[in-house]
């Protein structure tokens, strides 16, 4: 478990779609660490330039402190990402999702596009964070581990329904439900990229908003997996997901052991424990876990 940038300690990551004003107060008064007002999918193309102006002024209307109220924009490669920007950066949204990344490249751009409306607006320089979509198109598969040092990225996440266009599959699913093949294979990318980038890996959503036992699961095995969060398409997901990337108990106790057996024995490069033999790399994740639970805990004060 690597450690990374602050604003990605979020477990949850609610879409609302930004032409629903009812939607995005019912998201952004529940309980996701962060709530992703959506421009993209969600929107229609003729209701893209009010679902913008609902955006910005649901953000004006907000507490002064946004950062947990996200947008996610349309892809820069297309013709509306940069009246999505000047619509909504006003408003100070925490952050920015970047739909169909082709690679650092976009997120360069994008960072380049956020610098300007942010003097424009009297914000700070690099207030407005950014996660990246980084599987969605053929050619971003083979881009994942170019994000190292991307500026203001502190998320990766994936999908695989724009994937399966792009390579005109029927379908991304095997017979039993799980993901084919090459859907893994973008999952495994995503986590791998944010690994070598620094930043926090985001598992994608799980459709069937109504199986409760199916994201629970998910949950679990992306988190054994090493994501630190989901993405959620409806507000009856979020317990689960925050549930689900919630250190336990037993967990951190466990951790506090480990912690605790090798600063009593400084010198050790191995220790034996209940029938295990603990290595350094056992002790860093364990750090990592108490770390992380431990701005989780000061996130929630």
């Amino acid at each position: 478990m690597t450690d990374t940038p602050d604003g990605c300690n979020a477990r949850s990551w609610l879409f609302a779609p930004g032409d629903s004003e009812r939607k995005m107060e019912k998201a952004a008064a529940g309980a996701a660490d962060i709530v992703l007002f959506d421009l993209e999918d969600a929107v229609a193309e003729a209701e893209k330039p009010e679902a913008r102006r609902r955006i910005a002024a649901f953000l004006a209307a907000q507490p002064p402190d946004r950062s947990r109220l996200w947008v996610r924009i349309n892809p820069l490669q297309g013709p509306h990402a940069l009246e999505d920007l000047a619509a909504v950066v006003p408003g100070r949204p925490g952050g920015i999702m970047l739909p169909k990344s082709r690679g650092r490249a976009d997120v360069e751009r994008l960072d380049r596009c956020l610098s300007g409306l942010e003097a424009a607006a009297g914000m700070a320089q690099g207030a407005t964070r950014v996660i990246a979509l980084v599987t969605e198109t053929a050619e971003a598969m083979f881009t994942t581990g170019t994000y190292a040092g991307a500026p203001r990225l502190v998320a990766m996440t994936w999908g695989a329904e724009d994937l399966a266009d792009a390579v005109g599959a029927a379908d991304n699913r095997n017979a039993d439900g799980s993901y084919a093949f090459t859907y893994e294979l973008a999952r495994s990318f995503c986590l791998l990229g944010a690994a070598a980038a620094g930043v926090a890996p985001i598992e994608t959503i799980h459709g069937d908003f109504r199986d409760e036992a199916g994201l629970r699961r998910r949950a679990q095995q992306a988190r054994r997996a090493g994501f630190r969060g989901m993405l959620a398409i409806h507000p009856a997901q979020v317990d689960v997901i925050n549930e689900a990337f919630t250190p336990s108990a037993e967990e951190l106790s466990a951790a506090r052991e480990i912690v605790d057996l090798f600063a009593a024995n400084p010198g050790a490069g191995t220790i034996g424990h209940q029938g295990v033999m603990l290595d350094r790399p056992h002790l860093a994740r364990a750090r990592a876990l108490l770390r992380l639970a431990a701005r989780a805990s000061t996130k929630g004060d």
